[in-house]
């Protein structure tokens, strides 16, 4: 098995200047890197970064732990992180939570055990204690879309409880006043804040929150359609104009029932989303909305470990504000 040795030598360079072009060391002329990198191909020369990590205690590998793999919310999510980590040579190493406090422990494990320099993690069900006392260990982490407040630089997040606000703000000032809500699940931090901001809309106007008039939906598309199923059974003996909805994709399945029955969107029903998704922008009617900028959230969870852990200068923000997107699914009542 060749050695680092043998590629000096055939290269005819230091054990430093073969060392220099593994690191991508800038201070090596291209014509030297060009010898040594065909001396490394010549006899089949890899670096074992394992040991490479031992000696330099950096295994140039960041964990990213996410709720979920599947849909459209959290792929740009993963594309940024990756994308900016590259850029500095840094790599990433990806695992799952399924929003389970036990498996998104588990997958932190899993991700610390492979010798990760930082976490990303993108987690709902564990605690703010367990999260704290992660970040007192030796190994860097910073938290996409959760805040809390005794680890407040290490977040990166979305002001969720504004974003349901304005909302729900958004149909009050098109006259609504009976405004239905399908909500994401209880236990996810973002979904308890967005309702939080729905219901500050409400009262603002003076009109109660109507638990009758909610319904705990799952951030998916089924979830859209089982919420709107049962509002529309609510809705002889409590009318209502409008519906919001804590993120697009069940806005997707609570539309799709009322086509089925044969109602007009949004001359029947306006509806508010929330995220701005792609398809928010494609479908009939395009979906007014509230957007939640996750693609740079997670670029900026990447800077945040290059700046605080790589020492690279660059300036980080750890708080994004919601916006109004504004189409064509909300008409004045």
């Amino acid at each position: 098995m060749a050695t680092i040795y043998d590629v000096s030598q055939l290269a005819g360079v230091s054990l430093a200047t073969v060392s220099r072009v593994m690191n991508k060391n800038t201070n090596v002329s291209e014509k030297t890197r060009q010898k040594v990198l065909d001396a490394m191909d010549k006899l089949g020369y890899r670096p074992n970064t394992f040991a490479q990590s031992l000696a330099s205690n950096c295994s140039n590998s960041v964990g990213v732990l996410v709720s979920q793999l599947d849909g459209p919310y959290y792929g740009p999510m993963m594309a940024e992180i990756e994308a900016s980590l590259r850029l500095e040579n840094k790599h990433v190493i990806i695992a799952v939570g399924h929003s389970d406090a036990a498996q998104e422990k588990d997958s932190v494990e899993f991700l610390l055990d492979r010798g990760c320099d930082a976490l990303i993690l993108d987690v709902e069900a564990v605690s703010d204690e367990y999260l704290i006392n992660l970040s007192k260990g030796p190994t860097s982490i910073v938290l996409i879309n959760r805040y809390i407040e005794q680890i407040n630089e290490r977040c990166i997040y979305l002001e969720n409880e504004l974003g349901g606000y304005m909302a729900t703000r958004h149909l009050i000032s098109q006259g609504h006043r009976n405004i239905a809500y399908i909500s994401g699940p209880a236990k996810k931090h973002d979904a308890i804040e967005r309702l939080v901001g729905h219901k500050r809309a409400l009262s603002e106007v003076n009109v109660d929150f109507d638990p009758a008039l909610c319904f705990e939906g799952d951030y998916r598309e089924e979830g859209g359609v089982d919420g709107m199923t049962y509002l529309l059974q609510q809705r002889p003996t409590k009318p209502f104009t409008a519906v919001v909805c804590a993120n697009d994709q069940m806005v997707s399945g609570a539309i799709s029932v009322c086509l089925e029955r044969g109602m007009y969107i949004p001359q029947d029903l306006s509806f508010v989303g929330f995220d701005n998704i792609p398809f928010a922008r494609y479908v009939s009617p395009k979906l007014t909305t509230v957007n939640n900028p996750i693609h740079e959230m997670g670029k900026m969870a990447a800077l945040w470990l290059l700046k605080n852990l790589y020492n690279k200068n660059i300036e980080v923000n750890n708080v994004f504000m919601p916006e109004l997107v504004e189409r064509e699914s909300s008409i004045p009542v």
